[in-house]
C-alpha cells in the first residue's frame, strides 16, 4: 500500500522510462527561429555601422553647423 502511495504521488518505480522519440513542435505559432533573429540583428548592426562610416562626417558637418547656429 505505502510503495502504491509512492508510486501515484512521486511517480516513483520500478519500471525503465520509455524510449519515446520526441517530436519537435512544428505547428507551434510562439516558437522562434533563433539563427534567424541573429542573423536579422547583426544585418541591422552591420548596416548601421556602414550607414555611420559613410555619413559621419556630413553629419558630423551638420551638426557642427546648427550648433554655431544656435549659440550665436
Amino acid at each position: 500500500m505505502r510503495r502504491n502511495l509512492l508510486v501515484a504521488s512521486y511517480g516513483f518505480s520500478n519500471r525503465k522510462p520509455s524510449r519515446r522519440r520526441s517530436v519537435p513542435a512544428v505547428d507551434n505559432p510562439e516558437r522562434g527561429d533563433v539563427p534567424g533573429w541573429v542573423m536579422i540583428t547583426l544585418m541591422s548592426a552591420v548596416l548601421v555601422a556602414a550607414l555611420l562610416a559613410l555619413a559621419g562626417p556630413a553629419l558630423e558637418g551638420l551638426f557642427n553647423q546648427a550648433m554655431d547656429t544656435v549659440a550665436k
